[in-house]
């Protein structure tokens, strides 16, 4: 829990820091649950997946504890720390696209030529009942909250936040969020379209910047969600820099979304114990300055 925080939101705020997660992200959850279940048949010709980083880190290590070979590929655009990172665990990185969605179609490419296992980062069961410990975990540790904010990308960390939540407490509202320049979820949720984007944005929060959401994912998110939000750049922008100067605690983009609903009031009134799943922490350090510049056009909310 947060002093400070409480403070500027005017709620009990609890954490979940998944930014202190080995490989920096929840992300090792759900591809840990996914790779451990593999027979060896299926790894026998080796990993592949797409990631805007997170994902590609959790397969990585993944796929090293059970010594099988990854290949990953990654939007051009990845933060050089989630780049290294990866091939630190011993991936081989392949940079194409400049989004999720090309590299995900380069990846599906891949797959099919090489006849390797693809590990996909949102839309398996596997992979989503390996985030949903995530909140598991928060109501065991506290189980007064009556609210969970989560980041959502391609949904697998809500769909499973949703799975856990709604089976046991079905009271506790669960509310996802987006960043305005990437709300497939959003959209979809709110009736407009199918929630494919016909226009992507370019948003600091990367992490979940996903044009086309899980058909799996979104049939868990349209079942049981109870809101979907949006939060702009700048409020992202604004939440990574009250977390580093207040918290002492440097997040990423993704993580900094939920975080930033919660500063800027984008959740209901009546919350009143919010936990806020911090989903990430692998962020480019040369990106603050920018960070700097656009918060100080919205000031944080108090």
């Amino acid at each position: 829990m947060s002093t400070t925080f409480n403070e500027f939101s005017g709620k009990k705020v609890f954490l979940k820091m998944e930014n202190l997660q080995k490989t920096g992200s929840f992300k090792i959850r759900g591809a840990m649950n996914k790779v451990l279940q593999l027979s060896e048949a299926e790894c026998e010709k080796g990993l592949i997946a797409a990631s805007a980083g997170n994902h590609a880190q959790g397969v990585a290590y993944a796929g090293k504890a059970r010594n099988v070979p990854v290949t990953i590929f990654m939007p051009t655009g990845t933060p050089e720390a989630k780049v290294n990172a990866t091939r630190g665990y011993g991936a081989t990185v392949k940079l194409v696209g400049q989004n999720f969605d090309e590299a995900y179609v380069a990846a599906r490419e891949e797959q099919l030529r090489t006849g390797a296992t693809f590990i996909h980062p949102f839309d398996d069961l596997a992979v989503i009942e390996g985030q949903a410990t995530v909140a598991m975990e928060m109501l065991q540790q506290r189980p007064e909250i009556d609210t969970i904010v989560v980041p959502a990308g391609g949904g697998g960390l809500l769909a499973g936040t949703l799975l856990a939540v709604k089976s046991t407490r079905p009271d506790i509202r669960v509310i996802g969020v987006q960043s305005i320049n990437a709300p497939a979820i959003t959209i979809a949720y709110k009736g407009k379209n199918d929630g494919i984007l016909t226009f992507q944005g370019k948003t600091i929060a990367e992490g979940i910047n996903v044009k086309v959401p899980g058909k799996l994912t979104m049939n868990i998110i349209h079942s049981f969600v109870d809101d979907m939000v949006t939060v702009t750049e700048q409020e992202i922008a604004s939440a990574i820099l009250f977390m580093l100067e207040r918290e002492k605690t440097l997040i990423e983009g993704a993580g900094a979304a939920a975080v930033a609903a919660v500063l800027n009031h984008h959740t209901p009134s009546s919350a009143q114990n919010i936990g806020i799943i911090v989903s990430g922490g692998n962020f480019d350090i040369g990106k603050l300055a920018e960070c700097q510049q656009m918060s100080l056009k919205v000031p944080l909310a108090k």
